[in-house]
């Protein structure tokens, strides 16, 4: 039996990746499919691109608040901007992500982070709100903080995003299917027929 695969490029400071992430786990069930989850730096594939955030364009940064609480109510999410300003630099968590599936901790760490940003937004910026985080997760703080310092992590981050843009990612959240992308939450339907085809 061939096992169906997706590759889930993301950062925890896109709204339209923690959406879609959302749908990641129904995506699986119905496709047999499993969801191979890749963290990158947002900022970094915008600047390798010459891509810029939405919400450099104002008129486009109001509209894009209207959609993001339009896809919530459809996929019947919870979802709130956060007034945290750590989003605009996700690194920390973005190499926690990575050194969450170097500690086979992932999916604790993943299911913690993503609403905390989102959903009930918490200040993730904060250390001692991280750590809490975490401890409610049941990850080890200590443990998962010495590996986010780790050079391998650091590394392993930067070549997940320098691999992304050299296979055309431009934004987030971009979803794989082989050798063929897919941009945005709401391209899940083109995911899942091409998961059929496969």
């Amino acid at each position: 039996m061939v096992t169906r695969s997706v590759e889930f490029f993301y950062d925890y400071g896109s709204p339209f990746s923690y959406l879609a992430d959302t749908q990641m786990a129904d995506l699986e069930k119905s496709s047999e499919a499993k969801v191979a989850y890749r963290p990158m730096l947002l900022g970094a594939v915008l600047k390798a691109t010459g891509n810029a955030s939405p919400m450099a364009v104002p008129a486009k940064g109001a509209y894009m608040g209207l959609d993001l609480r339009r896809w919530a109510e459809q996929y019947g999410v919870p979802f709130r901007a956060s007034p945290f300003s750590f989003r605009s630099n996700t690194l920390r968590l973005m190499r926690g992500a990575v050194a969450s599936q170097r500690l086979d901790v992932f999916r604790a760490y993943h299911r913690a982070v993503f609403p905390a940003v989102w959903g009930e937004p918490l200040d993730l910026g904060d250390g001692a709100v991280f750590r809490r985080l975490l401890e409610h997760a049941a990850i080890d703080p200590r443990a998962l903080l010495d590996a986010i310092e780790a050079q391998e992590t650091k590394d392993e981050l930067r070549r997940n995003t320098e691999g992304a843009v050299r296979r055309g990612v431009f934004g987030a959240p971009t979803v794989f299917v082989g050798d063929e992308m897919f941009w945005g939450n709401d391209r899940l339907t083109f995911v899942e027929r091409a998961l059929r085809r496969v």
